[in-house]
């Protein structure tokens, strides 16, 4: 899996989430290159897991829909008439 990047405008906005989360919780003040480490060091180790189970909600949903679909097509069905 090749690393994730950010648009810069969106990594600004997160590492200022970071600087801010920390103003805030903690009542430290991070500085921007610090900031940018924490975002790079949670994308690295959190990105894979959060990625991952992005994937198994699709395929929750992909299954769910699929079944949906099946019982549709099933409705489609006609009954032939019989012959006597």
């Amino acid at each position: 899996m090749k690393p994730m990047k950010f648009p810069k405008e969106q990594r600004e906005q997160l590492i200022s989430q970071i600087q801010h989360y920390f103003e805030t919780e903690r009542g430290e003040t991070l500085g921007h290159l610090a900031a940018e480490g924490m975002l790079d060091f949670f994308v690295e180790n959190l990105g894979p897991y959060l990625y991952n189970q992005a994937l198994s909600d699709c395929r929750t949903v992909v299954s769910e829909r699929m079944l949906s679909l099946e019982e549709d097509i099933y409705a489609l069905e006609k009954t032939p008439k019989r012959t006597r």
